[in-house]
């Protein structure tokens, strides 16, 4: 399955500086993470996002944003971007930072 490698590149060039980040295939597409915890990925073209909770619930009032679901069954805290979503760098980078900020609040793996 094909994922959006221009959003992967992307992604990649955005977390670069972080501490502590990796990728690796997942899902049929790509999983960054930080300190062992998965905090973003791609899917097809949608940008998968772990927000927690609570900020994924009111990410979902976004046009471009519905739930993390390619089983059937929706995963708590987790949305999908659609590209309208994450177009410019600058909304991409808000999107990752607070997928950022969630995940560092986890243990490290």
């Amino acid at each position: 399955m094909a994922y959006n490698k221009e959003l992967d590149a992307r992604i990649k060039k955005m977390v670069s500086g972080w501490k502590n980040t990796a990728n690796k295939k997942m899902f049929g597409g790509v999983c960054h993470l930080i300190n062992g915890n998965m905090f973003c990925g791609v899917h097809k073209d949608a940008l998968i996002l772990r927000l927690g909770e609570k900020t994924a619930r009111e990410a979902m009032g976004a046009g471009d944003v519905r739930e993390f679901d390619i089983t059937g069954k929706a995963m708590k805290g987790w949305v999908m971007v659609a590209e309208n979503g994450y177009r410019s760098d600058k909304d991409l980078r808000a999107w990752l930072e607070k997928a950022k900020k969630f995940a560092n609040t986890l243990p490290a793996k």
